[in-house]
Protein backbone atom coordinates (compact mmCIF):
# COMPACT_ATOMS: atom_id res chain seq x y z
CA UNK A 1 0.00 0.00 0.00
CA UNK A 2 2.91 2.36 0.75
CA UNK A 3 4.37 1.69 -2.70
CA UNK A 4 0.99 2.23 -4.40
CA UNK A 5 0.47 5.47 -2.50
CA UNK A 6 3.88 6.74 -3.54
CA UNK A 7 3.12 5.92 -7.19
CA UNK A 8 -0.23 7.73 -7.03
CA UNK A 9 1.38 10.85 -5.55
CA UNK A 10 4.20 10.72 -8.07
CA UNK A 11 1.87 10.47 -11.06
CA UNK A 12 -0.40 13.21 -9.71
CA UNK A 13 2.09 15.83 -8.53
CA UNK A 14 5.37 15.11 -10.26
CA UNK A 15 3.69 14.40 -13.56
CA UNK A 16 6.34 13.52 -16.10
CA UNK A 17 3.70 13.97 -18.77
CA UNK A 18 4.25 15.29 -22.22
CA UNK A 19 3.23 18.88 -22.93
CA UNK A 20 -0.19 18.16 -24.42
CA UNK A 21 -1.25 15.62 -21.79
CA UNK A 22 -0.15 18.03 -19.06
CA UNK A 23 -2.32 20.72 -20.66
CA UNK A 24 -5.33 18.36 -20.78
CA UNK A 25 -4.85 17.42 -17.11
CA UNK A 26 -4.74 21.05 -16.03
CA UNK A 27 -7.76 21.88 -18.20
CA UNK A 28 -9.69 19.02 -16.55
CA UNK A 29 -8.89 20.31 -13.08
CA UNK A 30 -9.75 23.89 -14.07
CA UNK A 31 -13.08 22.77 -15.53
CA UNK A 32 -13.84 20.92 -12.29
CA UNK A 33 -12.97 24.02 -10.25
CA UNK A 34 -15.25 26.21 -12.38
CA UNK A 35 -18.09 23.70 -12.40
CA UNK A 36 -18.14 23.07 -8.64
CA UNK A 37 -17.67 26.76 -7.76
CA UNK A 38 -20.42 27.83 -10.17
CA UNK A 39 -22.86 25.22 -8.88
CA UNK A 40 -22.33 26.13 -5.21
CA UNK A 41 -22.53 29.88 -5.92
CA UNK A 42 -25.65 29.71 -8.09
CA UNK A 43 -27.45 27.42 -5.63
CA UNK A 44 -26.62 29.88 -2.84
CA UNK A 45 -28.00 32.78 -4.88
CA UNK A 46 -31.17 30.79 -5.62
CA UNK A 47 -31.52 30.08 -1.89
CA UNK A 48 -31.06 33.78 -1.20
CA UNK A 49 -33.74 34.79 -3.68
CA UNK A 50 -36.17 32.20 -2.28
CA UNK A 51 -35.50 33.31 1.30
CA UNK A 52 -35.84 36.99 0.41
CA UNK A 53 -39.07 36.32 -1.45
CA UNK A 54 -40.50 34.28 1.41
CA UNK A 55 -39.63 36.84 4.07
CA UNK A 56 -41.14 39.70 2.04
CA UNK A 57 -44.34 37.87 1.19
CA UNK A 58 -44.85 36.47 4.70
CA UNK A 59 -44.45 39.98 6.08
CA UNK A 60 -48.10 40.48 5.05
CA UNK A 61 -49.45 37.03 4.27
CA UNK A 62 -50.67 35.26 7.44
CA UNK A 63 -49.44 31.76 8.20
CA UNK A 64 -52.96 30.33 8.58
CA UNK A 65 -56.49 31.43 7.64
CA UNK A 66 -59.49 30.02 9.48
CA UNK A 67 -62.91 30.46 7.84
CA UNK A 68 -66.33 29.02 8.54
CA UNK A 69 -67.59 26.55 5.98
CA UNK A 70 -70.54 28.84 5.26
CA UNK A 71 -71.56 32.39 6.10
CA UNK A 72 -69.47 34.66 8.29
CA UNK A 73 -68.21 34.63 11.86
CA UNK A 74 -70.36 36.91 13.99
CA UNK A 75 -69.22 35.72 17.42
CA UNK A 76 -65.57 35.49 16.60
CA UNK A 77 -64.00 36.89 19.78
CA UNK A 78 -64.47 33.67 21.76
CA UNK A 79 -63.04 31.55 18.95
CA UNK A 80 -60.04 33.89 18.66
CA UNK A 81 -59.40 33.64 22.41
CA UNK A 82 -59.45 29.83 22.30
CA UNK A 83 -57.09 29.73 19.31
CA UNK A 84 -54.66 32.10 21.06
CA UNK A 85 -54.36 29.54 23.87
CA UNK A 86 -53.31 26.87 21.36
CA UNK A 87 -49.59 25.92 21.58
CA UNK A 88 -47.43 27.79 19.10
CA UNK A 89 -49.96 30.50 18.23
CA UNK A 90 -48.37 33.96 18.36
CA UNK A 91 -51.34 36.09 17.32
CA UNK A 92 -54.91 36.03 15.97
CA UNK A 93 -56.64 38.78 14.00
CA UNK A 94 -60.09 39.01 12.32
CA UNK A 95 -60.44 40.01 8.68
CA UNK A 96 -62.97 40.77 5.97
CA UNK A 97 -61.75 40.33 2.41
CA UNK A 98 -63.00 40.63 -1.14
CA UNK A 99 -61.84 41.60 -4.60
CA UNK A 100 -62.76 45.03 -5.95
CA UNK A 101 -61.81 47.45 -8.71
CA UNK A 102 -59.95 50.60 -7.71
CA UNK A 103 -60.00 53.61 -10.01
CA UNK A 104 -58.47 57.07 -9.89
CA UNK A 105 -58.34 59.65 -12.66
CA UNK A 106 -58.68 57.51 -15.76
CA UNK A 107 -56.81 54.51 -14.40
CA UNK A 108 -58.26 51.27 -13.03
CA UNK A 109 -56.76 48.25 -11.37
CA UNK A 110 -58.09 45.24 -9.50
CA UNK A 111 -57.12 44.77 -5.87
CA UNK A 112 -57.67 42.40 -3.00
CA UNK A 113 -59.23 44.62 -0.33
CA UNK A 114 -58.80 43.38 3.24
CA UNK A 115 -60.48 44.84 6.27
CA UNK A 116 -58.33 44.60 9.40
CA UNK A 117 -58.26 45.46 13.07
CA UNK A 118 -55.01 47.41 13.43
CA UNK A 119 -54.20 46.41 17.00
CA UNK A 120 -54.82 42.71 16.35
CA UNK A 121 -53.08 42.86 12.96
CA UNK A 122 -49.76 43.68 14.62
CA UNK A 123 -49.77 40.14 15.98
CA UNK A 124 -50.04 38.43 12.60
CA UNK A 125 -48.19 40.67 10.11
CA UNK A 126 -45.58 43.40 9.85
CA UNK A 127 -47.75 45.81 7.87
CA UNK A 128 -47.08 48.73 10.24
CA UNK A 129 -43.31 48.34 9.67
CA UNK A 130 -43.61 48.74 5.90
CA UNK A 131 -45.57 52.00 5.66
CA UNK A 132 -43.58 54.38 3.45
CA UNK A 133 -46.05 57.29 3.31
CA UNK A 134 -48.99 58.49 5.38
CA UNK A 135 -50.35 57.17 8.69
CA UNK A 136 -51.85 53.69 8.97
CA UNK A 137 -53.68 54.62 12.19
CA UNK A 138 -56.02 56.90 10.21
CA UNK A 139 -57.71 53.79 8.79
CA UNK A 140 -59.61 53.42 12.07
CA UNK A 141 -59.70 57.13 12.96
CA UNK A 142 -61.49 58.13 9.74
CA UNK A 143 -64.20 55.98 8.09
CA UNK A 144 -63.84 55.00 4.42
CA UNK A 145 -60.11 55.45 4.20
CA UNK A 146 -57.66 53.22 2.36
CA UNK A 147 -54.05 51.99 2.46
CA UNK A 148 -52.53 50.54 -0.71
CA UNK A 149 -49.24 49.08 -1.90
CA UNK A 150 -46.64 51.27 -3.57
CA UNK A 151 -46.98 49.40 -6.89
CA UNK A 152 -50.72 49.91 -6.89
CA UNK A 153 -50.24 53.59 -6.04
CA UNK A 154 -47.93 54.00 -9.05
CA UNK A 155 -50.39 52.25 -11.35
CA UNK A 156 -53.23 54.50 -10.20
CA UNK A 157 -50.99 57.61 -10.06
CA UNK A 158 -52.21 58.53 -6.58
CA UNK A 159 -50.57 59.77 -3.39
CA UNK A 160 -51.62 60.15 0.23
CA UNK A 161 -54.63 62.49 0.43
CA UNK A 162 -56.02 61.62 -3.01
CA UNK A 163 -59.44 60.10 -3.59
CA UNK A 164 -59.80 56.56 -4.91
CA UNK A 165 -63.11 55.14 -6.11
CA UNK A 166 -63.81 51.53 -5.28
CA UNK A 167 -66.14 49.52 -7.51
CA UNK A 168 -67.66 46.76 -5.37
CA UNK A 169 -68.57 43.24 -6.56
CA UNK A 170 -72.27 43.87 -5.92
CA UNK A 171 -75.01 45.51 -7.99
CA UNK A 172 -77.46 48.28 -7.18
CA UNK A 173 -80.86 48.61 -8.88
CA UNK A 174 -81.54 52.22 -9.95
CA UNK A 175 -84.10 53.89 -12.25
CA UNK A 176 -81.36 53.86 -14.85
CA UNK A 177 -80.88 50.11 -14.53
CA UNK A 178 -78.60 47.79 -12.62
CA UNK A 179 -75.28 49.46 -11.81
CA UNK A 180 -72.24 48.37 -9.79
CA UNK A 181 -71.90 49.90 -6.35
CA UNK A 182 -69.14 52.47 -6.00
CA UNK A 183 -67.77 54.39 -3.06
CA UNK A 184 -65.17 57.11 -2.73
CA UNK A 185 -62.30 56.35 -0.35
CA UNK A 186 -59.51 58.60 0.86
CA UNK A 187 -55.94 57.30 0.58
CA UNK A 188 -54.20 57.68 3.96
CA UNK A 189 -51.18 55.34 3.75
CA UNK A 190 -48.90 53.60 1.25
CA UNK A 191 -46.92 50.48 2.19
CA UNK A 192 -44.12 48.61 0.45
CA UNK A 193 -42.70 45.14 1.14
CA UNK A 194 -40.82 44.73 -2.13
CA UNK A 195 -42.85 41.94 -3.75
CA UNK A 196 -45.78 41.50 -6.12
CA UNK A 197 -48.11 42.13 -3.16
CA UNK A 198 -47.36 45.85 -3.51
CA UNK A 199 -49.29 45.87 -6.80
CA UNK A 200 -52.25 43.81 -5.58
CA UNK A 201 -53.09 44.41 -1.94
CA UNK A 202 -55.01 47.18 -0.20
CA UNK A 203 -56.36 47.58 3.33
CA UNK A 204 -59.29 49.29 5.00
CA UNK A 205 -60.49 49.19 8.59
CA UNK A 206 -62.55 46.20 9.69
CA UNK A 207 -65.68 48.34 10.12
CA UNK A 208 -65.25 49.99 6.71
CA UNK A 209 -64.89 46.57 5.06
CA UNK A 210 -68.03 45.24 6.75
CA UNK A 211 -70.01 48.23 5.49
CA UNK A 212 -68.53 48.09 1.98
CA UNK A 213 -69.07 44.35 1.51
CA UNK A 214 -72.23 44.09 3.64
CA UNK A 215 -70.86 41.51 6.08
CA UNK A 216 -72.73 40.84 9.34
CA UNK A 217 -69.54 39.53 10.94
CA UNK A 218 -66.01 38.77 9.76
CA UNK A 219 -64.89 36.39 7.04
CA UNK A 220 -62.44 34.57 9.27
CA UNK A 221 -59.35 34.76 11.43
CA UNK A 222 -55.70 35.19 10.56
CA UNK A 223 -53.28 33.18 12.70
CA UNK A 224 -49.55 33.63 13.18
CA UNK A 225 -47.65 30.48 14.21
CA UNK A 226 -44.28 32.10 14.76
CA UNK A 227 -42.34 29.86 12.39
CA UNK A 228 -43.60 29.50 8.82
CA UNK A 229 -41.76 26.19 8.43
CA UNK A 230 -43.84 24.50 11.15
CA UNK A 231 -47.14 25.38 9.51
CA UNK A 232 -47.86 21.84 8.26
CA UNK A 233 -47.64 20.29 11.73
CA UNK A 234 -49.31 23.07 13.70
CA UNK A 235 -52.13 23.71 11.23
CA UNK A 236 -52.92 19.99 11.42
CA UNK A 237 -53.21 20.31 15.19
CA UNK A 238 -55.58 23.27 14.72
CA UNK A 239 -57.77 21.18 12.40
CA UNK A 240 -57.99 18.48 15.03
CA UNK A 241 -58.92 21.03 17.71
CA UNK A 242 -61.52 23.00 15.70
CA UNK A 243 -63.19 20.07 13.98
CA UNK A 244 -65.00 20.06 10.65
CA UNK A 245 -66.92 23.32 11.06
CA UNK A 246 -64.06 25.42 9.74
CA UNK A 247 -61.88 25.55 6.64
CA UNK A 248 -58.21 25.92 7.55
CA UNK A 249 -55.69 26.95 4.90
CA UNK A 250 -52.10 28.09 5.25
CA UNK A 251 -49.69 30.26 3.26
CA UNK A 252 -48.61 27.26 1.18
CA UNK A 253 -52.10 27.15 -0.34
CA UNK A 254 -52.04 30.75 -1.56
CA UNK A 255 -48.32 31.09 -2.24
CA UNK A 256 -47.28 27.46 -2.64
CA UNK A 257 -47.27 27.47 -6.44
CA UNK A 258 -44.88 30.43 -6.45
CA UNK A 259 -42.40 28.75 -4.11
CA UNK A 260 -42.81 25.44 -5.95
CA UNK A 261 -41.80 27.27 -9.14
CA UNK A 262 -38.76 28.72 -7.36
CA UNK A 263 -37.77 25.24 -6.13
CA UNK A 264 -38.22 23.79 -9.62
CA UNK A 265 -36.09 26.60 -11.05
CA UNK A 266 -33.37 25.81 -8.51
CA UNK A 267 -33.46 22.13 -9.50
CA UNK A 268 -33.29 22.88 -13.22
CA UNK A 269 -30.43 25.36 -12.81
CA UNK A 270 -28.64 22.82 -10.62
CA UNK A 271 -29.06 20.09 -13.23
CA UNK A 272 -27.75 22.35 -16.00
CA UNK A 273 -24.69 23.37 -13.99
CA UNK A 274 -24.19 19.77 -12.95
CA UNK A 275 -23.67 19.04 -16.64
CA UNK A 276 -20.59 21.29 -16.47
CA UNK A 277 -19.29 19.23 -13.55
CA UNK A 278 -20.03 16.02 -15.48
CA UNK A 279 -18.10 17.27 -18.52
CA UNK A 280 -15.17 18.20 -16.27
CA UNK A 281 -15.31 14.80 -14.60
CA UNK A 282 -15.29 12.91 -17.86
CA UNK A 283 -12.39 15.00 -19.13
CA UNK A 284 -10.45 12.89 -16.66
CA UNK A 285 -11.05 10.00 -19.05
CA UNK A 286 -8.93 11.77 -21.67
CA UNK A 287 -6.30 12.69 -19.11
CA UNK A 288 -5.94 9.16 -17.75
CA UNK A 289 -6.13 7.54 -21.18
CA UNK A 290 -3.17 9.59 -22.35
CA UNK A 291 -1.41 8.93 -19.06
CA UNK A 292 -1.89 5.18 -19.48
CA UNK A 293 -0.54 5.38 -23.04
CA UNK A 294 2.52 7.37 -21.96
CA UNK A 295 3.22 5.12 -18.99
CA UNK A 296 2.60 1.76 -20.67
CA UNK A 297 6.29 0.82 -20.30
CA UNK A 298 6.19 1.82 -16.60
CA UNK A 299 3.11 -0.33 -16.16
CA UNK A 300 4.82 -3.27 -17.87
CA UNK A 301 7.86 -2.91 -15.62
CA UNK A 302 5.66 -2.75 -12.55
CA UNK A 303 3.90 -5.92 -13.62
CA UNK A 304 7.24 -7.68 -14.12
CA UNK A 305 8.27 -6.49 -10.64
CA UNK A 306 5.25 -8.28 -9.23
CA UNK A 307 2.55 -5.61 -9.04
CA UNK A 308 -0.79 -7.31 -9.72
CA UNK A 309 -3.47 -6.13 -12.14
CA UNK A 310 -5.53 -5.10 -9.14
CA UNK A 311 -2.62 -3.01 -7.89
CA UNK A 312 -2.28 -1.25 -11.27
CA UNK A 313 -6.06 -0.69 -11.29
CA UNK A 314 -5.86 0.86 -7.83
CA UNK A 315 -2.92 3.13 -8.74
CA UNK A 316 -4.62 4.67 -11.78
CA UNK A 317 -8.05 4.77 -10.15
CA UNK A 318 -6.63 6.65 -7.15
CA UNK A 319 -4.62 8.87 -9.52
CA UNK A 320 -7.78 9.91 -11.41
CA UNK A 321 -9.86 10.39 -8.26
CA UNK A 322 -7.10 12.51 -6.71
CA UNK A 323 -7.01 14.71 -9.81
CA UNK A 324 -10.76 15.23 -9.56
CA UNK A 325 -10.60 15.72 -5.78
CA UNK A 326 -8.05 18.52 -6.08
CA UNK A 327 -10.33 20.36 -8.50
CA UNK A 328 -13.36 19.72 -6.29
CA UNK A 329 -11.63 21.03 -3.14
CA UNK A 330 -10.43 24.21 -4.85
CA UNK A 331 -13.85 24.68 -6.51
CA UNK A 332 -15.68 24.17 -3.20
CA UNK A 333 -13.46 26.71 -1.41
CA UNK A 334 -13.94 29.20 -4.24
CA UNK A 335 -17.71 28.60 -4.36
CA UNK A 336 -18.09 29.04 -0.59
CA UNK A 337 -16.02 32.23 -0.67
CA UNK A 338 -18.10 33.66 -3.53
CA UNK A 339 -21.36 32.70 -1.83
CA UNK A 340 -20.40 34.45 1.39
CA UNK A 341 -19.28 37.63 -0.39
CA UNK A 342 -21.43 37.76 -3.53
CA UNK A 343 -23.47 40.77 -2.35
CA UNK A 344 -20.35 42.86 -1.74
CA UNK A 345 -18.80 41.72 -5.01
CA UNK A 346 -21.97 42.67 -6.91
CA UNK A 347 -21.93 46.16 -5.33
CA UNK A 348 -18.26 46.53 -6.24
CA UNK A 349 -19.01 45.50 -9.83
CA UNK A 350 -21.85 48.05 -10.01
CA UNK A 351 -19.44 50.80 -8.92
CA UNK A 352 -16.87 49.74 -11.50
CA UNK A 353 -19.25 49.54 -14.48
CA UNK A 354 -21.54 52.36 -13.30
CA UNK A 355 -24.67 50.30 -13.89
CA UNK A 356 -27.20 48.88 -11.44
CA UNK A 357 -27.45 45.12 -11.95
CA UNK A 358 -30.77 44.70 -10.16
CA UNK A 359 -33.28 47.50 -10.60
CA UNK A 360 -35.64 47.45 -7.57
CA UNK A 361 -38.50 48.59 -9.83
CA UNK A 362 -38.15 45.33 -11.78
CA UNK A 363 -36.73 42.79 -9.33
CA UNK A 364 -38.09 44.30 -6.06
CA UNK A 365 -34.55 44.05 -4.64
CA UNK A 366 -31.50 46.23 -5.03
CA UNK A 367 -28.85 43.68 -4.19
CA UNK A 368 -27.84 40.11 -4.96
CA UNK A 369 -28.89 37.92 -2.00
CA UNK A 370 -27.17 34.63 -1.20
CA UNK A 371 -27.74 31.99 1.45
CA UNK A 372 -25.11 29.27 1.69
CA UNK A 373 -26.57 25.91 2.72
CA UNK A 374 -23.99 23.33 3.70
CA UNK A 375 -26.23 20.55 2.45
CA UNK A 376 -25.89 22.00 -1.07
CA UNK A 377 -22.11 22.02 -0.67
CA UNK A 378 -22.02 18.43 0.54
CA UNK A 379 -24.34 17.20 -2.23
CA UNK A 380 -22.31 19.04 -4.89
CA UNK A 381 -19.00 17.63 -3.61
CA UNK A 382 -20.37 14.07 -3.32
CA UNK A 383 -21.86 14.11 -6.83
CA UNK A 384 -18.72 15.63 -8.36
CA UNK A 385 -16.51 13.09 -6.59
CA UNK A 386 -18.79 10.23 -7.67
CA UNK A 387 -18.65 11.37 -11.30
CA UNK A 388 -14.88 11.68 -11.08
CA UNK A 389 -14.59 8.16 -9.69
CA UNK A 390 -16.90 6.81 -12.39
CA UNK A 391 -14.84 8.53 -15.08
CA UNK A 392 -11.63 6.86 -13.92
CA UNK A 393 -12.92 3.29 -14.14
CA UNK A 394 -12.31 2.68 -17.84
CA UNK A 395 -8.75 4.12 -18.05
CA UNK A 396 -7.81 2.30 -14.84
CA UNK A 397 -9.25 -0.97 -16.18
CA UNK A 398 -7.36 -0.45 -19.43
CA UNK A 399 -4.12 0.10 -17.51
CA UNK A 400 -4.70 -3.06 -15.47
CA UNK A 401 -5.13 -5.13 -18.63
CA UNK A 402 -1.90 -4.05 -20.34
CA UNK A 403 0.20 -7.18 -21.06
CA UNK A 404 3.85 -6.57 -20.15
CA UNK A 405 5.09 -9.00 -22.79
CA UNK A 406 3.48 -7.04 -25.63
CA UNK A 407 4.79 -3.69 -24.43
CA UNK A 408 8.34 -4.87 -23.72
CA UNK A 409 8.56 -6.88 -26.98
CA UNK A 410 7.63 -3.79 -29.00
CA UNK A 411 9.96 -1.63 -26.92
Amino acid sequence: MSFSRDMVLRYTFQGGRQGFSRLVARASMLAMVIGVASLITVLSVMNGFAGELQSRILALVPHVLIKPKSGSLEEWAGLAASIERHPGVQGVAPFVEDVALLQAWTRRHGSRVTGIDLSAQRGVSDLHEHVVAGDLARLEQTPFTLAIGSGLARQLAVAVGDSVDIVLPTLTVTPLGTLPRTRELRLVAVFEVGSSIDAQQSYVSLETARRLFARPGVDGLQVDLGDAETVARRSGALRTTLGDDYVISDWRSSQGSLFAAVRMEKIMVGVLLLAVVAVAAFNIVSTLTMSVTEKSRDIAVLRVMGVTSRGILWIFFAHGVLLGLLGIIVGAILGITLSLNISELALLLEKIIGFQLFDPAVYYIGRLPAELKWLDVVVTVVIALSLSALATLYPAWRAANILPTEVLDHG
